[in-house]
């Protein structure tokens, strides 16, 4: 996790991220169709062409946010660098294709399925006989025996981020023939296609000392198209090469470095030839010129006219002195704007050799609303800051400068694409100022200065409701029957989020969260202090139900007290897409009469100290989605309990909302092997997430990259899991034409 990127689902689990029974209640089901998940919002964009059509040979210099601390991916410290390493250099049973679905990797997998539900469930994977460590032993049971052992949490000696799989099987022996591993569960596991990808050698698995240590610098053995040559800190180098003992397409690539180059420096690195590719922040984006590009690609790269520059300077010189200083000083103008026109000009000449890729990632932006204390532990209120937001223009704030598809995500568990995917966003419903206002007035907010409002103090109006336009065909807004009804999934009956239906054994005893979360020890490590903009005062506490709604703007009070929301943002580079959102959101909060303090952080202190220790009441930062919602998901969603310490367990629920339901339908859902109830089960449980409002989804993250213009097969991915194999450079005067193909 990341408050403005993500890695990947072995990234999400490594927090602790990296890592997000039978009921009876009306379901608020989701809303969408089957087929809403059938298409990406926007496709991947990596100049697609044949293994023909690329030359053989030449390195590939690839930009990373910083060396990975570790090259294991199952430990707390993996990064996003550690996932780049990891997909090209170790097998995975199953990758991601670019519709975010789990395809099977026939390098290394002929064959994978369940051959036996009872008693236990069976899982048999039959290898490629060809698949072989770079030490040339086969791989085989040994390595996946040695995995589960180090990841199933029963021996604490191993130092894992996540035991989720690995935790319910009972065994895992040879089958029929070396190829043949034969995995059998204890308890049933739906997501079982998410293990052993990536997939350690038993001898990085098969001991704690070389699992916690061995594994973090070097990698001496693996088995993709590349292998770790070596990890160089003093030139931030990770330097990967062709595996002569790889056995499927060879690499079209001899090296790939990945280099560490901080965000803000990515486009003077592009343009001198420090890296050929390279993720690219929003505001970078928007200060280059975009020219068009070649057929299937984005854009050309350039800089701004450096003619200007020259111009300027001259026109300075002319304007000041006497006549005699201001020919010297025009000469030496001149001649720097020479030499700031050549810079240009060969900055303008090397940007012109690239070209800007853009699509989707597979994350979402959230706004997460802390419900542990304050004025946000309260269900009314986070239902009123959800209908103040309007979601699509939000999107449209981040996503239509840069040309990309600017739609609302609609749900927490998935993305458009994906199987899971509904848009259950009807069960907490869209911009209504309207209700907002009517349900702050029932939570006890009222407006006027804190001196005019006291403690017992009754609104003006019909049992101190608020008169507004409303659902209620009379021109009142009932408050607690007009707002939140929702349809059930069926379609069969109502309810309101809040209510307590007959027969919900898993909503009863449940009590909203009121006290603060606890550190997670295990969550990723950032730092503290910040400036604070201030357009509100403290936040507030409780007052009578039944006060005026307000008329107009002007932040409500209640017990004397400003409602006011400390809203928290990271300060640190690729965080203004970010501060426009959150601009946008303050307005919008303060037309229903709620405050905000916008505090900005440095990044390396945004999680650590605000979101994980439950400093904030808003908060902007991005889930990633993956193929595996119910094992990746259930710890972001999971109800916050009590630990033996008195402090709060919130897993990685750092809006600290949770409830029995959601969890009980997580487990159904990881324990049934019924594909299609499975996703059912997820879209439910989205559904409630969305009920409880701890966060609201607000649009999927761009990603813009720029690539050599040469390059092929590199980009823009979206959700697809790269192929690094055929990666490489186009022949000369070759075209990015049909997409790769394993017969090519």
């Amino acid at each position: 996790m990341s408050y403005d990127g993500v890695g990947s689902r072995a990234v999400l689990r490594s927090i602790a991220f990296l890592a997000a029974g039978v009921l009876t209640v009306p379901w608020l089901a989701g809303c969408g169709s089957d087929d809403e998940g059938s298409k990406p919002l926007a496709p991947q964009d990596i100049a697609a062409a044949g293994r023909a059509q690329m030359a053989d040979g030449g390195t590939l210099r690839w930009a990373v946010d910083a060396l990975p601390q570790t090259l294991n991916a199952y430990q707390a410290g993996a990064d996003t660098g550690t996932t780049r390493v990891v997909q090209a250099v170790l097998p995975a049973m199953f990758r991601m294709d670019a519709s975010g679905r789990p395809q099977r990797v026939a390098d290394y997998l002929e064959d994978a399925k369940v051959v036996d539900t009872e008693p236990k469930q069976v899982v048999v994977y039959r290898l490629d006989q060809r698949a072989v460590w770079s030490n040339g032993r086969a791989i085989g049971a040994d390595d996946f025996a040695a995995q589960w052992r180090a990841l199933s949490g029963k021996d604490a000696a191993y130092w894992t981020a996540r035991n989720a799989g690995y935790d319910r099987i009972e065994k895992i022996e040879q089958g029929k023939n070396a190829q043949e591993v034969r995995v059998t569960f204890a308890r049933p596991y739906a997501d079982w296609k998410s293990l052993f990808s990536p997939l350690y050698p038993k001898e990085v698995t098969g001991s704690a000392s070389a699992f916690n240590d061995g594994a973090r610098k070097e990698l001496k053995v693996s088995a993709g198209p590349f292998s770790v040559q070596k990890v160089d800190a003093q030139s931030k180098d990770v330097v990967l090469v062709r595996n002569p003992r790889w056995w499927g397409h060879r690499a079209k690539l001899d090296q790939i470095v990945l280099h560490e180059v901080p965000r803000d420096k990515r486009a003077d690195a592009l343009a001198d030839g420090t890296v050929d590719v390279a993720e690219l922040d929003p505001a970078d984006v928007q200060k280059l010129t975009l020219t068009a590009g070649p057929p299937g690609s984005s854009a050309l790269l350039s800089l701004p006219d450096g003619g200007a520059a020259a111009q300027a300077l001259r026109s300075w010189a002319v304007r000041h002195g006497s006549d005699q200083q201001a020919a010297a000083a025009e000469r030496q103008a001149v001649q720097e704007g020479r030499d700031e026109l050549s810079t240009y000009l060969r900055q303008q000449q090397s940007l012109r050799g690239f070209t800007l890729h853009k699509s989707l990632e597979p994350a979402y932006t959230q706004l997460a609303l802390n419900g542990a204390s304050g004025p946000l532990a309260d269900e009314r209120v986070r239902h009123a800051v959800a209908h103040a937001i309007d979601r699509k223009e939000l999107a449209e704030v981040a996503l239509k400068p840069l040309g990309l598809p600017a739609q609302p995500v609609g749900s927490h568990l998935a993305l458009s694409g994906q199987d899971a995917y509904a848009d259950n966003s009807d069960a907490l419903g869209g911009r209504d100022t309207a209700r907002a206002k009517a349900l702050l007035s029932d939570a006890g907010w009222v407006q006027g200065t804190a001196a005019q409002q006291k403690k017992g103090d009754k609104a003006a109006g019909p049992e101190g409701r608020a008169a507004t336009a409303g659902p209620s065909g009379d021109g009142t807004y009932v408050v607690g029957r007009d707002d939140e009804v929702q349809h059930d999934g069926d379609g069969k009956g109502l309810t309101r989020p809040g209510d307590r239906a007959a027969g919900d054994e898993g909503q009863q005893g449940e009590e909203r969260q009121g006290q603060d979360g606890a550190r997670d020890a295990r969550s990723q490590q950032f730092g503290r202090d910040g400036r604070s903009y201030t357009q509100g005062g403290a936040p507030g506490a409780y007052a009578p139900k039944g006060t005026a709604a307000p008329a107009g703007t002007g932040t409500l009070v209640k017990d004397g007290k400003p409602l006011t929301l400390r809203f928290v943002l990271p300060s640190g580079p690729g965080s203004q897409t970010l501060e426009k959102v959150a601009d946008r959101i303050r307005v919008m909060l303060d037309q229903v009469g709620i405050g905000t303090q916008i505090t900005k952080v440095p990044d390396t202190s945004f999680f650590r100290d605000h979101i994980a220790a439950g400093q904030y009441d808003l908060a902007l930062y991005s889930w990633p989605a993956t193929a595996y919602p119910a094992t990746d998901a259930r710890p972001v969603y999971a109800k916050p309990v009590p630990a033996a310490d008195g402090s709060l367990n919130v897993q990685q629920n750092y809006s600290r909302v949770g409830t029995d339901q959601v969890d009980q339908l997580f487990d159904q859902a990881l324990s049934t092997l019924d594909e299609e109830k499975e996703r059912e089960l997820i879209r439910k449980a989205d559904a409630r997430i969305w009920a409880v409002a701890g966060s609201i989804p607000l649009y999927q993250r761009p990603q813009l990259v720029a690539t050599r213009s040469t390059l092929a097969n590199v980009g823009a991915f979206g959700f697809q899991t790269p192929v690094f194999e055929d990666m490489g450079y186009l022949k000369k005067g070759a075209q990015p034409g049909p997409a790769p193909s394993k017969s090519s």
